[in-house]
């Protein structure tokens, strides 16, 4: 295997070091690790594995605090991370061994230091929703107390609020909107006829490769407000939240569509708007949304309620 831009052999290949840490040609690990190209590393995330900025960032800053796991062989480190801390540090070296092309050792690495991808336990996990949300109706007046704070950031929370999806996602989705619009291109992406937002046809937005969203129905009301809006960034949001001090509940907006959602909706149909193909025989080969014929006529009732339960 070729090294990557920017990598010196030394760095791709973790044969040859010894319990000095001395690569084959007998550079040491140190030294080494200096020829990493961290923007390349960060390019690469961006551009071939198609993560946000945020996301890709949050990942070199793992590597290069962790980076040292990796090279030694040595996971003990990781292995003693809290709870919460360690899968992102296992996925984030997980990315930096496949740029450097050591992948396979890597994933010999977890299972030598009996590591998993994941984090906390599924009930734990689920004991936290029970406790952080007594009443659903929280997330809603939350919605309506920040649409009042921040009028301007009325539509995408509606956004939110109707289809469930991330925030990252309805900032592309909101963007998208208005740029399309603003080209006479909007047709490309809003199906008019079945009031959905197809953003299947921008994979390389909304495909990515843990994060999906296929459609979203949408009221037409709301997109021709949307049209006439400014663009926004997930950056300038979270940096205003921050300073402001105000609470950022946005997942919980998506947990609670979900959840309001089975009034109306199958689990499958909740789990394929929420982007979810799942690995379910059923869910892999058979199920077809374009096949419900009610679909739009039960989402679009859902949503009306929310409509009600959000409006400021």
């Amino acid at each position: 295997m070729e090294p990557r831009a920017g990598i010196e052999p030394a760095t791709y290949s973790l044969q040859g070091y010894d319990d000095g840490h001395q690569t084959a040609n007998g550079i040491s690990e140190m030294a080494a690790i200096h020829t990493i190209d961290w923007e390349a590393f960060m390019s690469w995330l961006e551009d071939t594995q198609k993560l946000r900025h945020k996301v890709a960032q949050d990942k070199v800053n793992y590597s290069k605090k962790f980076y040292q796991c990796l090279l030694n062989r040595d996971l003990s480190r990781v292995r003693d991370l809290r709870d919460s801390l360690r899968p992102n540090v296992i996925k984030a070296l997980a990315s930096l061994s496949k740029y450097l092309g050591i992948y396979q050792d890597f994933k010999k690495m977890l299972s030598d230091f009996g590591l998993q991808w994941i984090g906390r336990s599924s009930s734990d996990i689920m004991i936290d929703r029970l406790q952080k949300v007594k009443d659903p109706n929280q997330i809603y007046a939350w919605i309506k107390e920040t649409k009042e704070a921040r009028p301007d950031l009325s539509d995408l929370l509606d956004l939110m609020a109707y289809t469930g999806l991330r925030l990252s996602e309805a900032i592309n989705s909101y963007n998208l909107i208005i740029e399309l619009h603003g080209k006479k291109k909007l047709r490309e992406y809003y199906n008019d006829e079945t009031q959905t937002l197809e953003h299947f046809k921008h994979k390389e937005i909304f495909l990515r490769t843990t994060k999906k969203a296929f459609i979203s129905f949408v009221p037409r009301e709301l997109i021709l407000t949307i049209m006439q809006m400014e663009l926004t960034s997930y950056d300038a949001i979270h940096g205003d939240f921050t300073r402001d001090g105000r609470p950022m509940k946005f997942s919980d907006v998506r947990e609670a569509h979900a959840t309001f959602m089975t009034k109306y909706l199958k689990e499958a149909e909740i789990d394929f708007l929420h982007g979810r193909c799942g690995n379910s025989v059923f869910m892999r080969n058979y199920f077809n949304p374009a096949l419900i014929g009610d679909l739009e006529d039960r989402t679009m009732q859902g949503i009306r309620e929310i409509q009600e339960k959000v409006r400021a």
